[in-house]
């Protein structure tokens, strides 16, 4: 267990005690006060290992099987939990939400075809701008600091604009693994 993915664990370590600030109700109020601002740290917090883990793992050449699977997976829970909450809070709109995670699966799904083919997919570069967008807005919307209200709904219109144009990416990039595996399903077919 080396540095980054100790990195790593501490992120999906994160996700439980993030939501339970985000969640918990003081005098009525859902995260507001203390528990929102320490909900936002520990989001901040989370969202810089995920910054340094990657870098400290491929300068020191720590990268492993577990960090290739369990860095992109922490990232999920991470901004997945924090849209969710978000939704539960009424400061994001579910269908935004839905459109945010359904590229996830996407996603997803477009990597498990890869490495059955023994192709491992990294992340783009539309990919990591729009994570970055993602969590940027997502510290914005916990704070929910009226003053900010047009950057926020701003940042919300650009990551789900780049939520799309990483797909839309992903997608063309690895059209030849669907056209792979549409000869593999009629060559079973056909035998």
């Amino acid at each position: 267990m080396n540095l980054p993915n100790k990195l790593t664990v501490m992120r999906v370590l994160a996700v439980p005690v993030f939501v339970v600030l985000m969640l918990v109700r003081v005098n009525g109020a859902a995260c507001e006060g203390w528990c929102k601002w320490t909900a936002l740290a520990v989001f901040i917090i989370a969202a810089f290992t995920d910054l340094f883990d990657g870098r400290i793992a491929r300068k020191y050449k720590l990268v492993t099987n577990f960090g290739k699977f369990m860095d992109p997976l922490a990232d999920k829970l991470l901004v997945c939990s924090a849209l969710i909450c978000l939704v539960e809070l009424e400061r994001m709109p579910a269908w935004a939400v839905i459109v945010i995670i359904a590229r996830e699966f996407v996603i997803s799904g477009i990597r498990l075809i890869a490495a059955d083919d023994g192709v491992v997919i990294s992340a783009s570069r539309w990919g990591k701008v729009k994570t970055v967008f993602q969590m940027i807005m997502v510290g914005f919307m916990i704070g929910n600091l009226p003053i900010f209200r047009y950057v926020t709904l701003a940042l919300m219109w650009i990551a789900l604009a780049l939520t799309i144009i990483s797909m839309a990416d992903y997608i063309i990039k690895n059209i030849s693994l669907f056209k792979d595996l549409e000869g593999k399903n009629n060559d079973g077919q056909n035998s």
